[in-house]
């Protein structure tokens, strides 16, 4: 069996930067698993795995346009910590999600001041180029269900991986992994349906 649409394909990968520091790895929380060719993960991930078989080790650089875009400072704004409802649970490095005119956007505080706080909605791995060193651990054949769907449900942000809060996919469109979050709204799984 070969890695191709509507295959369910389960992968351990390593992720780092372009100096060579780890970013995010599976190999303490097991593979995950998406359905290939359902836009599950980013398209040069598929690209790079289409036609391997089981065990296929694929190393891949994904520029910050192949992943998850350029650095773009207008993203970034200074909010006033009078107009937060919760003022108090303003903290370094805390991630919601935003609603904005392009669609959810994973924001990050990137700053306290005394009156204000930085907001920055760029992707966290924005403006990075990325390698993923990625091994095949199983394939098999979607279900009917997993198709119509376009995922695996599997609970939590349906992209195979069992995240601890604040850590991995998160809510954010394209998560560390890969995955394609866009689509998350309803059901357990974190999908539309």
């Amino acid at each position: 069996m070969i890695v191709e649409k509507n295959k369910v394909v389960s992968i351990h990968y390593e992720l780092a930067n372009d100096s060579g520091e780890l970013l995010e790895s599976t190999q303490q929380q097991g593979p995950m698993a998406y359905i290939h060719g359902a836009s599950n993960i980013l398209p040069v991930l598929e690209d790079a795995l289409e036609g391997k078989s089981l065990r296929a080790r694929v190393r891949t650089q994904v520029s910050p346009e192949q992943g998850y875009g350029e650095y773009q400072s207008e993203l970034v704004q200074s909010v006033p910590l009078a107009s937060f409802p919760n003022a108090d649970q303003v903290k370094l490095g805390t991630q919601f999600q935003l609603d904005t005119s392009q669609g959810p956007r994973l924001a990050t505080i990137t700053n306290v001041d005394e009156d204000t706080f930085t907001l920055d909605m760029n992707h966290p791995l924005a403006g990075q180029t990325l390698q993923f060193d990625i091994e095949v651990a199983d394939i098999r054949n979607a279900t009917t269900e997993e198709i119509e769907r376009g995922h695996i449900h599997t609970g939590g942000c349906g992209c195979g991986h069992s995240h601890e809060e604040g850590s991995g996919c998160g809510t954010s469109d394209k998560g560390d992994c890969g995955c394609d979050h866009s689509q998350d709204k309803e059901c357990g799984c974190g999908h539309s349906h």
